[in-house]
């Protein structure tokens, strides 16, 4: 699906979010490492351990 490639203000990749066809999100550092997953159905963030971060869409924040 699509990406959202998240930038600096210097204009460096500090990472992307993927769409994917179940609707979940992923969060991906510049080297492709998954930082997060969030889940719309639940509404639940979740970083790489798979660990609740929080309610709503918070991937940002595991920059």
């Amino acid at each position: 699906m699509a990406d959202q490639i998240l930038r600096d203000r210097t204009n460096k990749l500090i990472g992307k979010i993927k769409t994917l066809r179940s609707g979940k999100m992923e969060l991906r550092d510049p080297t492709n490492r998954l930082l997060g997953t969030y889940n719309p159905k639940s509404n639940e963030t979740r970083d790489r351990t798979n660990k609740l971060v929080g309610k709503g869409n918070l991937l940002t924040t595991l920059l």
